[in-house]
């Protein structure tokens, strides 16, 4: 499995409305996740800034890059969008990190 770790941004006041949409995930949408071959999947937030940090590891075989076209993945962004920043087309904006230190 490889790891892919990013971060996003909530715009301000958003924290709890965001965590408590993410307690209440869509069924259809965990389970389209898991079919992309995502797993292992986390999100964490710096109160002071604002900025969510996600890492999730995926499986070989993982067709993520197929989740921006589908209808549950498009309903979801559209769900989130006045929470977070976002491109013209409700996708969540994604700021790759660069892995600097691993402990096995």
């Amino acid at each position: 499995m490889r790891v892919h770790a990013f971060r996003m941004q909530l715009k301000p006041g958003m924290a709890e409305d965001y965590k408590a949409r993410h307690d209440a995930i869509w069924p259809e949408l965990a389970a389209l996740l898991h079919e992309a071959g995502i797993r292992d999947y986390s999100i964490f937030l710096d109160e002071a800034t604002g900025a969510l940090f996600a890492m999730l590891k995926l499986t070989e075989d993982a067709t993520m890059d197929q989740l921006p076209s589908h209808p549950v993945m498009r309903r979801w962004w559209d769900h989130m969008a006045a929470l977070m920043e976002v491109a013209p087309d409700n996708q969540p904006l994604e700021w790759p990190l660069r892995p600097v230190f691993h402990l096995p």
